[in-house]
């Protein structure tokens, strides 16, 4: 089992940064693969980025490339969601999500394990 605890959501107002935190605890946190997902209301959780537990790479949804970074810090079984330039159809509540499976992690899906979720409010 793994237990993952999102911190650092809150409001913004548009053209501001927030930098959202998910503390791992359970199994090894280095050798799984985590994502952030988001959820606005009435809308389908959609993807938001990703990062593999093998070589670091990631991936991002369109619609926040080149805005948002993701990162890990194994040592502190942390992983990171830097969100900057926040436009208010960012607001939405965020989750982390973690798998020890490969594929494209893309899709909430493939995921094993989830989060609780922490609001981001942007306004405008």
């Amino acid at each position: 089992q793994v237990q993952l605890v999102e911190s650092g959501g809150g409001l913004v107002q548009a053209g501001g940064s927030l930098r959202l935190s998910c503390a791992a605890s359970g199994r090894t946190f280095s050798s799984y693969s985590m994502g952030w997902f988001r959820q606005a209301p009435g809308k389908e959780r959609e993807f938001v980025a990703r990062i593999r537990w093998s070589g670091g790479s990631t991936y991002y949804a369109d619609s926040v490339k080149g805005r948002f970074t993701i990162s890990r810090d194994n040592a502190k079984n942390t992983v990171y969601l830097q969100m900057n330039s926040l436009k208010p159809e960012d607001t939405a509540v965020y989750y982390c999500a973690c798998t020890g499976y490969s594929g494209s992690l893309y899709n909430a899906y493939e995921y094993e394990y989830w989060g609780r979720g922490t609001q981001v409010t942007v306004s405008s």
